[in-house]
């Protein structure tokens, strides 16, 4: 039964499906590398490659998995059946499934699979998000500071001199120079491991912009937006 699947290691599963490609396909799948873990993570979309990159950001989501099971149930004498997108396990145990799907291109089927998957979810303890479009500024961020996630940007500025660089409020691009070490300082905030204002945490409805790739891709600013996810 689904209320004892609340401890069941979803954020480890093997896809339900594959991620085919092929000639003149409409949807771009791939494997996204995720920090969190060291491992590889399918998607079917850019739309979901996006949101990958922001479930690896927050650091209350430890594992995940990509289409960890599939969800079967009567509807009105047909079978129908919905393989969520994502599973995510969070770091105080609980899980929170979740599918991506922009909200101009929910039709009635859609609604009605998301509905049922939620009432699944609530069955055995987990959340349900349906989320859509990222805003422009928040994804910018969070894809720029995915590139210094990666180990090769080895955190080489000690915790010390960011203490007492940081420790007044200095702007990060201020920070940076002094430190000297700029590459070192994003990975620290990829990681979270230098805290900022900003809330770029799962989801937020209000957000603010840390950094921006501009067209040297090295340029750190701070700007705000608002937008609400749904």
């Amino acid at each position: 039964p689904w209320s004892a699947m609340w401890p069941a290691a979803f954020e480890s599963a093997a896809p339900w499906r594959g991620f085919p490609t092929f000639r003149g396909q409409s949807n771009f799948p791939g494997w996204w590398w995720w920090a969190t873990t060291g491992g590889h993570v399918g998607h079917e979309s850019w739309l979901e490659r996006d949101h990958l990159m922001l479930l690896d950001f927050d650091r209350a989501v430890v594992g995940l998995s990509s289409q960890p099971f599939r969800l079967s149930w009567d509807a009105g004498g047909v079978r129908r059946r919905h393989v969520p997108d994502f599973f995510a396990r969070l770091a105080d145990g609980s899980g929170v499934v979740v599918d991506v799907r922009a909200g101009d291109r929910i039709g009635a089927q859609d609604a009605a699979a998301f509905e049922a998957t939620a009432r699944a979810c609530d069955l055995a303890g987990w959340q349900f998000r349906r989320v859509g479009a990222v805003g422009p500024v928040l994804l910018a961020n969070v894809r720029w500071l995915a590139g210094y996630r990666h180990p090769r940007y080895a955190v080489r500025v000690a915790a010390k001199a960011c203490r007492e660089v940081f420790g007044t409020g200095l702007p990060l691009i201020e920070g940076a120079r002094l430190l000297g070490d700029p590459a070192a300082v994003a990975q620290l905030v990829g990681f979270q491991n230098l805290a900022t204002g900003p809330d770029l945490g799962f989801y937020a409805a209000r957000s603010y912009s840390l950094m921006r790739p501009p067209r040297t891709g090295r340029r750190l600013i701070r700007s705000r937006e608002r937008s609400a996810t749904g």
